[in-house]
């Protein structure tokens, strides 16, 4: 029986997890589970796993969590806690699935203390990639990752990765696919989050409209796998059934398929090395009448490329620019700047900070604080 401890149990991806979990209480239990401020949320489910920990980072929704929750689950406050579970003794499996920066500290709490990381945070490689694999080398730590498409590059790489050419991480296209230029710039944000194949939270459903998120998953693709940005491709897959290729010298590709569901990838890693019942139906080919691929359209979602660039630069380059992309993106869905403006704000925020050595958690916090405050800027002097 292994203890899981679910940090950001109220999205999408957490709550995915607790339904794959619930489909095995023969081997898996909820030791923890965190939100930020929906406390309606997590007492429906304290009520329904039973955790020993509930953790509220929001202080009063904390208050009125302990208030309604006649259990035996201890209520805790405060992003002190969540690396406090993370590292818990009696944590064995950590499902990361904090959005954004907010979700590091306790990431790399869990890689320090050697847990199986469930990785949906895919801020914590892109932000401190290279002191998070540090620590997860030393503690013995597992990183398995939860994207689709690093879920499929870390099955294919099962039998070894002698002979591996390149990496191909496929894209849906997001919402916007084939649209003018010209025409986003009246999207709005109800519009970018509607994505045809995937349903996820406001903020990365921006980020897969503008392929932000494409572009953090290749920053994220060069931590996990150790490969340079010139081995690691983007190809638009409008369908979302093969989930990424790899390929090897010989001519040869795998690639891992599947239904769009994040259940599968969040069922292998919590069972790998073997495989269970992830609740997903079975794919069937042949009801579906084509499976289409595409080259990226960088001029029309210029954000790819800059991630790209970002990478190409190192050191502290795609903390800025995952920075700067939590400030734009929270703008554009508070209408306060337009679509477009979103990949403006990024490159100027780019240029206008320092690349830098990261060496600490503290330098990374402080390049993330610098560029949020950069970002700001921008968007201020944007709108006046």
């Amino acid at each position: 029986m292994k203890n899981i401890t679910i940090l950001g149990a109220t999205g999408s991806i957490g709550l995915s997890t607790l339904n794959v979990v619930s489909l095995h209480p023969d081997k898996y239990q909820i030791f923890a589970l965190s939100a930020n401020t929906n406390w309606q949320k997590m007492l429906e489910l304290c009520h329904a796993h039973k955790p020993h920990f509930a953790i509220m980072v929001d202080v009063a929704a904390a208050e009125q969590l302990q208030n309604a929750l006649n259990s035996e689950t201890i209520v805790l406050s405060g992003e002190a806690a969540l690396s406090e579970l993370a590292a818990h003794e009696q944590t064995d499996y950590l499902m990361a699935a904090i959005v954004g920066a907010a979700g590091m500290a306790s990431t790399l709490a869990a890689a320090q203390a050697g847990k199986r990381i469930m990785l949906a945070n895919k801020e914590s490689l892109v932000l401190a990639g290279d002191i998070l694999m540090d620590a997860v080398r030393h503690s013995g730590a597992e990183l398995i990752p939860v994207d689709s498409e690093h879920s499929a590059i870390f099955q294919c790489l099962q039998g070894g990765t002698k002979g591996l050419s390149k990496i191909q991480l496929t894209a849906s296209g997001g919402p916007f696919l084939g649209v003018p230029l010209t025409k986003l710039a009246t999207v709005t944000p109800d519009e970018a989050c509607a994505h045809p194949n995937w349903v996820m939270g406001r903020k990365i459903s921006v980020d897969s409209a503008t392929m932000m998120n494409k572009g953090l998953e290749v920053i994220e693709a060069h931590f996990l796998f150790g490969l340079s940005h010139e081995n690691i491709d983007v190809v638009v897959h409008p369908q979302s059934i093969i989930h990424s290729f790899a390929y090897f010298d010989d001519g040869s590709v795998l690639s891992q398929l599947g239904l769009p569901d994040m259940r599968t990838a969040i069922s292998y890693a919590l069972s790998h090395p073997e495989r269970h019942n992830s609740g997903v139906g079975m794919l069937d080919l042949t009801q579906k009448k084509s499976l289409e691929f595409y080259p990226p359209d960088l001029d029309a979602f210029s954000c790819l490329r800059l991630a790209y660039d970002a990478l190409k630069a190192g050191k502290s380059a795609a903390g800025t620019l995952s920075a700067a992309n939590e400030i734009a993106v929270d703008a554009f869905l508070n209408n306060k700047i337009g679509f477009l403006e979103i990949s403006s704000i990024l490159e100027k925020t780019l240029e206008a900070v320092s690349v830098v050595s990261l060496d600490t958690l503290d330098d990374v916090m402080e390049n993330d604080q610098l560029s949020r405050q950069v970002a700001r800027s921008i968007i201020e002097a944007t709108c006046a």
